[in-house]
């Protein structure tokens, strides 16, 4: 993609709603449950939903955390959500399992620091983190938009603003590139959830607002309607767990970059923050997005690679996207003179140790706004100054 000059490119977005994204809330939720009992809790949970069923299943490895009590958070989240459906409810109708049990000694071991042997990678793996410069947030602007969409969509669904759209909807976007940059939006896809009491003309009337507020007027100028598709099978009434299986970490370019960059081998939701997976992924994206934001290159791509029980990353590899070869060096020595790329260099940088994970779980990891309690806190921009030459 890089080579070409001018270009079609499309990502999508899904709610909250979506069945793999209940399945990312909920791994998520017991994620934080443990960290906000013990800082240091080793979690790896998946979650299955389906109709009328949830189940969890996994290592955990930290405070006891009673079964019941875990079963309610559960219900919390799919209450939260908004699923109160004959077919998937956060009430009794619902049934909630859980299957977690303790952390395998032999992956604890390998992990672990002790007398002079710094904490291992919790696994082997390669992640990736990428920005430029087409948003203020510095994402690709197709994932940017997608999810924004489904984000208003959502509060406006909650605050009873948005009647008779349920919690299960997708979005997607394609932008026309012209040298290489967002010129204009070429089509706009919302598939949504609905009742039974409305028709397809009523839906498209609902949703059409988000799509104008969503995306900058700017890449609208001469947007054909033909191309803004609602619902492109017709009724959407049965969704969610009812409608189709979700399962944790089954949505992973609607988490990251929206095809725009390449992706690792793991998932993020339900992984605790000594799991690379997730936390390098996270490193990888705050080192892309100071290097951009300190206006070096208009866009960044970094991997990270690693081995299980090893600390240090085995290899670190920075595009640039141009051909100075100068450039890129010095962009990794000050990566490699500033930035401890080590599990636990990359929590404390970041300060991971928190329960900030079930936010996360929807409309993306990257290109979210840092909050006071220290979620998102890889979307700063601190570290500038390093990169300017």
């Amino acid at each position: 993609m890089s080579n070409l000059k001018n270009y079609l490119f499309t990502s999508e977005s899904v709610s909250e709603g979506h069945p793999d994204k209940v399945s990312d809330r909920i791994s998520d939720m017991v994620v934080d449950s443990y960290l906000s009992n013990d800082p240091f809790s080793r979690v790896a949970c998946e979650t299955l939903t389906t109709t009328n069923k949830v189940v969890l299943a996994g290592e955990v490895r930290g405070p006891e955390i009673k079964k019941d009590e875990l079963i309610q958070k559960v219900r919390d989240c799919i209450k939260d959500i908004g699923y109160d459906q004959e077919g998937f409810s956060w009430k009794e109708a619902t049934k909630i399992e859980s299957h977690l049990h303790s952390q395998s000694a032999d992956i604890a071991m390998g992990v672990d620091s002790s007398g002079n042997k710094d904490e291992g990678a919790g696994d082997q793996g390669i992640m990736f983190g990428y920005a430029c410069n087409e948003t203020d947030e510095l994402m690709p602007a197709p994932i940017y938009y997608s999810h924004k969409i489904l984000r208003l969509m959502a509060k406006d669904r909650k605050s009873g603003k948005l009647k008779n759209i349920e919690p299960d909807s997708k979005s997607q976007v394609t932008f026309e590139y012209e040298n290489g940059k967002p010129k204009k939006v070429k089509s706009v896809v919302i598939s949504s959830q609905h009742s039974a009491d409305i028709d397809q003309a009523k839906v498209r009337e609902l949703l059409r607002p988000y799509m104008l507020n969503s995306i900058p007027k700017k890449f609208l100028e001469g947007f054909n309607e033909e191309e803004f598709y609602v619902n492109p099978t017709g009724n959407f009434v049965i969704g969610g767990p009812d409608g189709d299986c979700g399962l944790t970490g089954r949505k992973i370019i609607v988490d990251t970059y929206g095809g725009a960059a390449p992706h690792g081998g793991g998932a993020f939701s339900g992984k605790d923050p000594t799991k690379v997976d997730r936390s390098a992924a996270y490193a990888s994206r705050y080192i892309a997005k100071n290097i951009v934001a300190s206006k070096i290159s208009d866009k960044c791509l970094i991997q990270l690679a690693y081995a299980i029980g090893v600390s240090k990353p085995l290899s670190i590899y920075v595009d640039l996207y141009d051909s100075d070869l100068e450039k890129n060096k010095f962009v990794e020595d000050k990566i490699k003179e500033n930035f401890d790329l080590s599990p636990r260099g990359i929590r404390e940088m970041l300060n991971l140790n928190r329960p900030i994970y079930e936010k996360t779980s929807a409309y993306g990891h990257f290109g979210r706004t840092p909050e006071s309690d220290g979620a998102f806190s890889w979307e700063n921009t601190d570290k500038t100054n390093v990169f300017s030459k």
